[in-house]
């Protein structure tokens, strides 16, 4: 048996990943553990639950590989600072002294991360001078290559990954053959797509690295309106999708900003305060770069098919959470099929490097695809559900600790039940099986709620998550349904493809000249509080393959109202990651107005709570995001 650990930290969404003999075992996000959204620190609790879960020692790995070469990053630091200096010789200085004590000492820093870890796992071994695991390392966007191309279901594939920047690259193209990931071409920093996405994350107020998600939430709400000044100023795009931006107008290379004044004078102003109204010019801004960067993909991925003639193409780095994006591709692309990388992120890092050291490094060969075909139950990522899992016991025993009233109902009454609440209004808390492995809400850390309630938008946006009112919330849709809600006819278990809701479902009269944050008032369809306000939705198909629990939930739901769709939205609040535990969940419940949570086969109803216990709950404080 080969057992390898990938190792992801030290920029942002720390993670872990054991794969043994090519299977994947488990995957965390550090986050998850600590509660602290997007942790960059080194994951020992993700590492720590991974082994648990594989049922092996650290030391009884054959290899443990990290998902970055930090000289590398160091050489591309140095160089620019060289090059741009004396510009920027405060951020230098600043940045200089953690790569001298730290980055650049990673095998160091790495292997004593790790005895803390051997520590805790077999204490009488630490001072015995126990030799670790060999010690790898992968390029940044090879890790990202490998974590898109190995779990999918194709032996040979096309392999996009855009992010922000690795250790040079940015965008890079690479060719996967079984067991074999070739790179085609590359384009390197400061040129980069993910880095001009954050620049308007940025200049629109909010917080880059988490809040771009935010910003494709923003742009159907603006129109395209600068998408020639982009063009004209900021971007200059080849025909076969090679770019390069003016760096005339950005401070990111050596600043502590993204944009700097030129920036500003181009678009007629600062860039707006986090705690600010947003205008219709950010609205507009988002709607501008959102259609650039989707003609970029364009490009790019049309020139990589007439190169490699491959049909099928497979996508990772932090860009291809661009789901808006990656729909638009699967409708106008040149690829007859699609994969998408669920932890496309820094997060995905982990186990990329993991599967390239079993492939590459050990060399042995890939599972059994079942072929071209995209579908649900031919890849490798167990419908992305691979994190920590809690038994009925483990719950009731938390809930008698604190002496939280709870009820417990069987299967044959459970589904129906929840199915009920959901009809009646009511929001619901579902924790159940594994942790998704992500930064999306599969259906086992989940908040669910009736997609025909037009004001259920805004309740669980004000009430539940306590962020802005624009976010659009996600359907999760039996799979074998989807076709009936829109206009989609692939699976999409992941959440990463936006779809327009079908005609059908459209109301009549609908095309108001409401402009801003005022079209929500607009109800736009049958089921309004998943249909966004260009008709769009992003859309996660549900398996019974992958995840039969909330296929059967959905399943009673449609038996009971005669609809296939719930609102699935992340079971979190603003500044939070994903609840864990069943204290994560038992918390954000009393924290917010959440109506009921389920966790397995256990109920808790807010109006059973005891008042202190809610009381004690809401006197959190809810960091920004």
């Amino acid at each position: 048996m080969i057992k390898i650990l990938g190792i992801s930290a030290y920029y942002h969404d720390s993670s872990a990943a054991v794969v043994v003999d090519g299977h994947i075992i488990a995957a965390a996000q550090e986050e998850r553990f600590t509660r602290i959204k997007h942790d960059p620190s080194f994951p020992a609790q993700a590492i720590i639950y991974c082994l648990k879960q594989a049922n092996i020692k650290l030391c009884d790995l054959d290899s443990i590989i990290f998902y970055d070469k930090p000289m590398l990053k160091f050489e591309r630091l140095l160089e620019t600072y060289l090059a741009l200096s004396p510009k920027g010789f405060t951020s230098f200085l600043r940045a200089m002294p953690i790569w001298l004590k730290e980055k650049l000492y990673m095998k160091t820093v790495l292997r004593n991360e790790l005895k803390s870890i051997i520590k805790i796992q077999e204490p009488e071994k630490i001072d015995n001078k126990v030799a670790l695991p060999q010690l790898l390392f992968s390029q940044h966007h090879q890790a990202h290559a490998a974590s898109a191309f190995y779990p999918s279901p194709y032996n040979k594939a096309v392999v996009l990954c855009l992010d922000g920047v690795g250790e040079w690259a940015t965008s890079s193209v690479w060719l996967g053959e079984n067991e074999r990931l070739s790179p085609l071409y590359e384009m390197n920093f400061p040129h980069s797509l993910g880095l001009l996405y954050s620049s308007f994350t940025y200049y629109c107020g909010f917080r880059v690295n988490s809040g771009e998600y935010k910003l494709m939430g923003l742009a159907p709400y603006g129109k395209p309106l600068y998408v020639d000044l982009i063009y004209k100023h900021l971007i200059d795009v080849k025909t076969d999708g090679s770019f390069s931006l003016n760096m005339k107008y950005f401070d990111y290379p050596t600043g502590s900003v993204m944009t700097n004044k030129a920036f500003a004078k181009l678009f007629s102003g600062p860039a707006r305060n986090a705690d600010s109204k947003l205008t219709q010019k950010e609205m507009d801004l988002a709607s501008s770069i959102q259609q650039v960067i989707e003609e970029v993909v364009l490009k790019i991925s049309q020139y990589a098919f007439e190169k490699t003639g491959c049909e099928n193409l497979c996508l990772a780095g932090g860009v291809a959470l661009n789901c808006v994006a990656n729909g638009r591709l699967q409708r106008e692309g040149p690829f007859e099929s699609i994969w998408i990388q669920p932890a496309a992120g820094d997060a995905g890092g982990s186990l990329g490097a993991a599967m390239l050291a079993t492939h590459e490094y050990f060399d042995l060969p890939r599972l059994k695809r079942l072929g071209k075909e995209q579908n649900h139950s031919s890849d490798q990522m167990q419908g992305g559900y691979l994190g920590p899992e809690f038994s009925d016991s483990e719950i009731i025993s938390y809930l008698e600790g604190r002496k939280i009233h709870f009820e417990q109902n069987d299967d044959s009454m459970l589904f129906n039940q929840v199915a009920k609440l959901i009809n009646d209004g009511e929001v619901v808390g579902w924790f159940q099986g594994r942790m998704e492995f992500g930064p999306r809400a599969l259906g086992n850390r989940t908040i669910i709620g009736d997609p025909r309630n037009q004001k259920m938008q805004t309740v669980m946006n004000l009430k539940i998550k306590n962020r802005e009112s624009f976010r659009p919330f996600a359907p999760a849709v039996l799979a074998e349904d989807v076709e009936q809600y829109f206009q989609q006819n692939t699976a999409s278990p992941y959440m990463l493809l936006v779809a327009k809701i079908k005609d059908s479902l459209r109301l009549k009269g609908t095309d108001t000249p409401l402009k801003g944050i005022e079209q929500l008032k607009q109800k736009r369809s049958t089921l309004p509080a998943i249909t966004h306000v260009d008709y769009s939705a992003r859309v996660q198909t549900v398996h019974k393959e992958t995840n039969p629990r909330f296929h059967q939930l959905i399943s009673a739901f449609k038996a009971l109202t005669g609809i296939a769709v719930v609102i699935n939205t992340s079971f979190n609040v603003r500044g939070e990651p994903p609840v864990c535990t069943p204290k994560d969940a038992v918390e954000c419940f009393l924290a917010t107005e959440m109506d009921y949570l389920v966790m397995n086969n256990i109920i808790l109803e807010k109006k059973q709570m005891k008042k202190e216990h809610v009381v004690e709950a809401k006197l959190r404080s809810f960091a920004a995001d």
